[in-house]
């Protein structure tokens, strides 16, 4: 393996030192594996960047399908890499705590892949209705494309709040396309293409039919994925399974029905839950008491006397 050159990495030092604080024991599995992951590749390229970027003239017309896998994990710079994984640290907590880790790791591995697969298309349509070759050889690295799939799917499942897009509030249902817009307008270099890649893979996923074929692909274990089976509850200690969990009291309930996810994400944005987190995870380490809920959640004052009263029975 070639190492990157030596020198000081800020966006690196960063990454690291947000990781510690927020607690390795507080980062579900798959999302410190992929964290962990990316890390090492930044440190360790399996080959230069040239090499491992996706492109329809590599990875099409000279048949080198691997960059769709290694692409993902490569990224240009130490802030590429800074600015990717302290996206995926949060979206990663939230949504591995929503999906379980099986099916979590399953999401990522086929998001990645067919965001590399759209970004060909696109590419290759754009080259072809504008007569433009040069879009062929248009050459993109990094993890942004599966963050912005993710992105998608974390305002689907919390479609209440707002998201601070350059100093303006945009619902979180507009927050994908205005964060496209935004990232391009103050960043032209970056690809455009896989970001709006992402998107529409994040789309397939919540209103096309990807999550039924996958479904169906999962095959013999896909009966015992249950999406909110696998609740984890994070604190600096480590973290641990609850019992099997069903939002409306018995299985069989479709994940589409209508919720209000504002009573659990406060209807913080994603920054001000990551800075909620960061401090629960401080309050934490320093008390001895009972914990804050987790990462910008809060009970109802119903919902907090049915667990005081709880307490109580247990006691009994």
């Amino acid at each position: 393996m070639q190492r990157r050159s030596r020198g000081i990495n800020t966006g690196l030092i960063l990454l690291l030192s947000q990781i510690f604080h927020v607690g390795i024991s507080n980062i579900p599995p798959v999302t410190l594996a992929i964290l962990i992951l990316n890390i090492w590749f930044f440190l360790n390229p399996l080959k230069p960047l040239f090499e491992s970027c996706l492109s329809v003239e590599k990875c099409y017309q000279q048949k080198d399908w691997q960059r769709l896998l290694l692409s993902p994990l490569h990224h240009a710079d130490d802030w590429h890499l800074y600015f990717n994984m302290a996206s995926m640290l949060w979206k990663g907590i939230n949504l591995e705590r929503r999906l379980g880790s099986r099916w979590f790791a399953y999401v990522i591995v086929t998001f990645s892949l067919l965001t590399g697969v759209v970004y060909l298309f696109l590419e290759f349509a754009l080259a072809e209705f504008m007569n433009e070759p040069g879009f062929r050889r248009n050459c993109a690295v990094g993890f942004s494309g599966v963050l912005f799939a993710l992105k998608v799917l974390n305002n689907h499942y919390c479609p209440g709040g707002f998201a601070n897009i350059l100093g303006f509030p945009v619902p979180n249902r507009f927050a994908c396309w205005a964060e496209l817009v935004a990232i391009h307008f103050i960043s032209p270099g970056t690809s455009f293409a896989g970001h709006l890649a992402g998107i529409l893979v994040g789309l397939m996923y919540t209103h096309g039919p990807l999550k039924k074929i996958m479904k169906k692909c999962a095959g013999i274990f896909s009966s015992s994925m249950h999406y909110y089976g696998h609740q984890y509850h994070f604190n600096s200690s480590g973290y641990s399974r609850y019992p099997e969990y069903y939002p409306y009291g018995q299985p069989g309930y479709s994940e589409d029905i209508s919720r209000n996810y504002d009573a659990y994400t406060a209807g913080l944005s994603e920054e001000e839950q990551l800075e909620r987190a960061l401090r629960a995870s401080l309050w934490d380490r320093g008390t001895s008491g009972p914990s804050p809920p987790p990462y910008g959640f809060h009970l109802s004052a119903e919902e907090e006397m049915r667990r005081q009263r709880l307490r109580r029975f247990d006691h009994q």
